[in-house]
């Protein structure tokens, strides 16, 4: 598997940076783990716009799913080549309606299922195309997924946005990478079911036995090196701050 990291901002892009989004690839088909403000223009850097084979969105807050509407309007109103097919989109319960919502004036209800065949995430097991994902609801005030994706005797795992969370955990056992967010700093923000910390991330990567560990979705206004440094006192492993087009082979 290869990963590249689309964007990797928390809560909103930095001027470095898009809001989450994250391409993985493996024989030929590529997945697209969420999509926030600032990616679409981002993900045409590393593929095509009509490119993708399938997104999975962890969950329905605009710094991850957003750029769907604009990605929308891409899809819909095609021109050369006329309307592309419908897109597989894995998402929680509501997905469609959400972003229906903030687009606000699709040309019907309908609409943008056309370009987009929704399938409603829940905890379990499935396959999208040559992954198998196992997918487990984490601790965020909104319905929201990690997710495992299994290839080839690989692993990678990626939080989503979450507090600290057992199921989290499970996920990234043994995880050749683990991708993980740290959105707060240790001994600033204290609020549980929300974020991570630097330190509370490398505890999960240390629990869960993994060989990598990759902090993201660092907002702009936390200093990434003191998170990095927490995270690199509690997992002994090998850690990195995710960056804007940076790849990882799996």
């Amino acid at each position: 598997m290869k990963l590249t990291v689309v964007g990797c901002s928390g809560s909103f892009p930095s001027a470095e940076s898009a809001c989450s989004s994250y391409l993985v690839e493996a024989d030929g088909f590529r997945l697209l783990l969420d999509m926030g403000n600032g990616a679409l223009g981002e993900l045409q850097r590393h593929c095509g716009l009509y490119d993708l084979d399938a997104v999975f969105l962890s969950h329905l807050h605009a710094d991850h799913c957003i750029d769907m509407c604009v990605y929308f309007v891409a899809r819909y109103y095609r021109h050369e080549g006329g309307r592309c097919d419908p897109l597989p989109v894995y998402g929680p319960e509501g997905t469609e309606h959400r972003l229906t919502t903030a687009y606000a004036d699709t040309p019907s209800a309908s609409s943008m299922s056309e370009v987009f065949d929704f399938h409603t995430v829940k905890p379990g097991t499935f396959e999208i195309g040559p992954f198998t994902v196992h997918t487990e609801r984490v601790a965020h005030p909104v319905e929201a997924y990690a997710i495992r994706i299994e290839h080839g005797g690989r692993t990678l795992t990626y939080s989503g946005d979450t507090g600290v969370s057992e199921a989290l955990d499970e996920l990234a056992r043994e995880a050749d990478l683990f991708l993980c967010e740290a959105a707060f700093t240790d001994g600033k923000e204290d609020i549980p079911d929300l974020h991570l910390n630097g330190r509370e991330a490398g505890e999960a990567a240390a629990r869960a036995g993994v060989r990598s560990l990759v902090l993201t979705h660092i907002p702009p206004w936390t200093d990434p090196q003191i998170n990095l440094d927490h995270a690199r006192a509690a997992y002994p492993g090998p850690v990195a701050l995710a960056a804007p087009g940076a790849t990882y082979e799996i």
